[in-house]
């Protein structure tokens, strides 16, 4: 594993405690049947690296350490899973606000999206588009959508016909996502959880944050519309009773 998923897996850890919410897997290599072509890669694209076939937990080959030769393909979906502002407590060192992400990363919040399986102080209890109910090994026993629409508005953020790199800040919430398309149908081979983008040390970085002259940091701003965020209004969708 890299360098980036070592660091991603131990922050995890410590959130999770003695759940494990991703089970390992190799990565074949570009050449072998079943990896996503680069045919369709932007010309921006140095050398149009080819895609691997992803595995289940943070990507061995694309993560947070490569993911600058990734960016800007025609053939792939990008995605940010963090809140803006998340209310939950996930420990030392890390941050509930979204202070940095990367260019082409569409901010599709995991907790909109399905149930969190992990005990946070704070944790988002909001509405979400599924109920999921986690086996002991972090492994999904069901999904079950909470309004008419969830399908379709996961069909149309996370498109079918291309490869998908999924980040959050350490890499659970990326995974979380990663299993719930895969439960519902996407083909796990073209989704990516590309890690945890506190870890990122690259030139690519989209700087959130504005300072306000201050000795309090706290009182810095996000910028939020530098980012291309998802906007799911519960209140227009239909409950399934």
């Amino acid at each position: 594993m890299s360098k980036c998923g070592l660091k991603s897996s131990f922050v995890i850890l410590s959130i999770v405690g003695a759940i494990v919410f991703l089970v390992g897997c190799s990565t074949p290599s570009a050449e072998e049947p079943g990896s996503v072509p680069a045919t369709e890669a932007s010309e921006s694209t140095p050398a149009a690296l080819p895609l691997p076939l992803s595995g289940s937990d943070i990507d061995e080959n694309i993560n947070q350490d490569t993911i600058d030769g990734y960016l800007n393909r025609n053939d792939v979906a990008y995605f940010e899973t963090r809140m803006l502002y998340d209310p939950a407590s996930f420990g030392e060192g890390t941050q509930s606000n979204l202070t940095q992400t990367l260019p082409g990363f569409k901010v599709v919040p995991y907790p909109y999206l399905g149930t969190i399986p992990i005990p946070l102080d704070g944790v988002y209890s909001g509405p979400n588009l599924y109920t999921i109910e986690w086996n002991g090994d972090g492994t999904i026993a069901s999904a079950k959508p909470n309004y008419q629409e969830s399908e379709r508005i996961l069909a149309d953020l996370f498109p079918k016909d291309k490869a998908l790199f999924i980040q959050c800040g350490a890499g659970a919430y990326a995974g979380f996502t990663k299993l719930l398309l895969v439960e519902l149908g996407w083909d796990e081979k073209k989704i990516y959880n590309v890690g945890g983008n506190w870890s990122y040390s690259g030139s690519n970085a989209v700087d959130l944050t504005i300072p306000i002259p201050s000795d309090d940091p706290s009182r810095a701003f996000i910028a939020s519309w530098r980012t291309d965020a998802a906007y799911i209004d519960f209140s227009q969708l239909h409950p399934i009773s």
